[in-house]
């Protein structure tokens, strides 16, 4: 039999977010028993007669409805843009309404992160907007405790809805030392959610 995995889900433009779903990835392996199962999603293009290719260039492979169906739980993350998840993570989610039928993602543990370019550019409405989609799917959602140091030391990201990064006007800005250590916590506490609901 195959070990659960958490499927760290997650759409990039300039790599902050991917850098924040590795070190989610990291707290995930880092709870006994469990797996992280790294995905992405393909960008989406106003050209509605282009079509990408079926497996990225380089990075994680594009996400199946196989990977939720049979992930143990999730961790999910996407760029702010104007205080919402970005439209590749939407499009992709907009086509799990199979998943909802079934009831394949009931009681599943969820977990959400973010990055914005901005300071205030609408980390914690990102947040939520994630996890919309997540509680019509029946999803049980999982922030981050304030007993998270980082919550309370942060000068960047960081919030109780789930990890943030703030990226700069340019983007450059690195995830710092307090934003992974919040996207690993966040991690292995949805791993270690997923591990109870199997005990």
């Amino acid at each position: 039999m195959a070990e659960p995995f958490v499927l760290v889900l997650y759409y990039s433009r300039h790599g902050a977010t991917a850098e924040m779903a590795a070190q989610a990835a990291r707290g995930v392996e880092s709870v006994a028993g469990v797996a992280a199962r790294l995905r992405t999603v393909p960008p989406v293009s106003a050209d509605c007669e282009k079509t990408g290719d079926e497996i990225p260039a380089d990075g994680p492979l594009y996400c199946e409805l196989d990977d939720l169906r049979d992930c143990a739980a999730l961790v999910m993350g996407s760029p702010t843009r104007f205080g919402n998840m970005a439209a590749p993570l939407k499009y992709f989610l907009d086509q799990t309404s199979s998943l909802w039928l079934s009831g394949a993602m009931i009681d599943k543990p969820a977990g959400v992160f973010t990055s914005t370019s901005s300071l205030h550019g609408g980390q914690e409405t990102t947040l939520l907007s994630m996890m919309l989609p997540l509680l019509h799917h029946g999803m049980v959602i999982a922030g981050l405790p304030y007993s998270e140091a980082g919550l309370l030391n942060t000068t960047s990201g960081g919030t109780p809805y789930g990890a943030s990064h703030w990226a700069g006007a340019d983007n450059g800005r690195a995830v710092d030392a307090v934003e992974a250590g919040l996207c690993r916590a966040l991690g292995a506490r949805v791993a270690r959610l997923a591990v109870g609901r199997r005990a």
